[in-house]
């Protein structure tokens, strides 16, 4: 399933088109444009050596690159296409940060090539959730590096990796309670026979007792195998030779990767929960480990946002809304060089919460293209009428993250990968969000109910001398709502758009003006235009996140971007 610009079977393409892309989206080079019929001439410079492509600018500024026209001129005149390496090495960073991002740029190749050798092409649209989580191979539609996973050899991404469809069971660990801290919502024997299943959970105690490792003295954490090889014989060996921790062997269910890697569905009970662990790797824009701060704290960040959804009728007539709650964390380290190593959080699965003939989908499936040419959705389309459609897909996708952040003053990132659609035969009806436990912002005097949220100077001796931003709760209001709009528009949204204009002939114009208005009606309709106006929606121009800057360590995290939302593009 590719993204709509891809070439079939040049996966090369498509790195050099994104990075291009980030690039000219982020203003990291100085390049001069020039309108050249219905596209946009792109060049410059760097270090006598000259540059070029063709594109044009969508959606808050986006930058979409016709393939195949990124080009270096070579010492003869001639023009060819750019390699990676004298594109990387145009970039204004530092030869490490260059080296680096080559190194990932250079394995997200690797990866790719090695799907096209080895995944057959088969119809998806068909697909249960699972296993559609493993066919969305195209990873993060913007970043350059969507596929990089750092420290995985061509076996790892076979065996561990989302596309091979591959299952395997969790390694287990009995580490020292005075290194562990965790938030369970029972007692330990219940949690784990509940979630393991008495045999299992009887083998791994048999294990304990052969270990003589008391219950008192010891707790339980699970691994994912590849993070048991990449630990057991560097950070974690320490532990392991002077008896901190013990390795209890790999048992239990069996369990797949989800399209973020670390996320683990039951293979064998798909709805019993998700388990996220931590990989430590590399992958689009950060490393795949797992805040220690936000362990043991999202399942009462869950049970804020349960109780908000629960107590507002809305959530459940005219913005159907599901959270699937983090309702357990486990880390162990903490506070020392395995920080953010050994830690997992149990969410609760997409499995569990589907209703009879109601069927869900990744929200990025909706951006692809099968190997038949058309969208993904096309079948849905067709059989539904292209405007109703649309216009249900709007409001079922956006309104629910609105009035969270609207109407309560919560931001979600909401994002491709954690948005799902419920659907009933391709009709939207319901919108699933996830992954909490590290972005979720509030900013305190907005918050519609400020008495329910979390105390969370309680809850963890790090937020006690934070820094503005830092954490959960923020001091500016329109940087809350640019937090949403990065996530729900920029970067996701603004996806659709591109595929509805490339393949159904609806302007992208068109499309940002239906949402402009079905803001403003969610406002007036709720009084809460005043609210709604505090988030700067009227401003021609937003902060958007700058990916690629913050990776090569630039020294920025966001840039200016045209706001399409704006009332100056009415």
């Amino acid at each position: 399933m590719p993204l709509p610009l891809d070439l079939p079977g040049r996966p090369d393409e498509r790195v050099v088109r994104q990075l291009v892309e980030a690039v000219l989206f982020e203003k990291l080079i100085a390049a001069t444009i020039a309108e050249d019929g219905d596209q946009l001439a792109f060049s410059w410079s760097h270090e006598g050596k000259r540059f070029r492509c063709a594109g044009v600018e969508g959606a808050f500024s986006r930058i979409r690159i016709a393939p195949g026209s990124v080009e270096s001129e070579g010492c003869d005149g001639t023009w060819r296409p750019a390699a990676l390496d004298e594109l990387v090495g145009s970039l204004p960073a530092s030869a490490d940060d260059r080296r680096r991002l080559l190194g990932e740029l250079q394995s997200t190749l690797a990866h790719c090539s090695w799907n096209d050798r080895n995944l057959p092409q088969r119809a998806r649209r068909d697909l249960g959730f699972a296993a559609l989580e493993g066919a969305l191979h195209e990873g993060h539609a913007y970043h350059p590096c969507f596929k990089a996973r750092t420290g995985f050899s061509e076996s790892d991404h076979r065996d561990f990796g989302p596309e091979g469809g591959n299952s395997f069971q969790l390694a287990w660990l009995l580490v020292r309670r005075e290194e562990v801290n965790q938030r369970l919502p029972v007692d330990e024997a219940t949690f784990w026979t509940g979630e393991l299943g008495a045999e299992t959970f009887a083998r791994i105690e048999k294990r304990r007792s052969e270990l003589d490792l008391g219950r008192d003295e010891f707790a339980l954490l699970p691994l994912h195998p590849w993070q048991w090889t990449a630990l057991k014989d560097t950070l974690l060996a320490p532990w392991l030779a002077d008896g901190t921790a013990h390795f209890a062997g790999i048992s239990g269910d069996r369990y797949t990767a989800s399209q973020s890697i670390r996320t683990l569905l039951n293979a064998d009970r798909p709805e019993a929960a998700n388990v996220k662990l931590s990989m430590n790797m590399s992958n689009s824009s950060s490393l795949r480990t797992i805040e220690p701060h936000s362990v043991c704290t999202a399942p009462v960040i869950s049970c804020w946002l349960g109780d908000i959804v629960a107590g507002d009728p809305l959530f459940r007539t005219a913005y159907p809304l599901t959270v699937l709650d983090e309702y357990a964390g486990i880390i162990a380290g903490r506070d020392g060089p395995l920080a953010g190593q050994l830690a997992a959080i149990w969410r609760r699965s997409v499995s569990s919460v589907l209703g009879e003939g109601e069927q869900a989908v990744p929200f990025n499936a909706l951006m692809t293209i099968e190997h038949d040419g058309k969208p993904f959705i096309d079948e849905w389309v067709r059989r539904h009428g292209f405007r109703a459609w649309l216009g249900q897909l709007l409001q079922v996708a956006i309104l629910p993250v609105w009035h969270l952040l609207v109407g309560h003053g919560i931001a979600t990132e909401a994002h491709g990968q954690n948005m799902v659609l419920v659907h009933r035969d391709g009709w939207p009806v319901r919108l699933v969000l996830r992954d909490f436990h590290d972005s979720v912002e509030y900013v305190p005097h907005f918050l519609r109910d400020p008495g329910k949220v979390p105390d969370f100077l309680a809850l963890d001796p790090a937020y006690r001398e934070a820094l503005p931003d830092q954490y959960y709760w923020m001091e500016d209001v329109e940087t809350l709502g640019e937090l949403v709009t990065d996530a729900l528009f920029v970067f996701n949204m603004a996806e659709i758009s591109h595929l509805l204009q490339t393949h159904y002939g609806l302007r992208e114009a068109d499309f940002w003006k239906t949402v402009r208005h079905m803001l403003s009606d969610y406002a007036a309709g709720h009084g809460v235009a005043a609210r709604q106006a505090q988030l700067g929606l009227a401003r021609p121009e937003i902060a958007a996140e700058a990916l690629l800057a913050r990776k090569l360590n630039i020294g920025r995290s966001s840039h200016v971007v045209s706001n399409t939302l704006s009332t100056a593009h009415a």
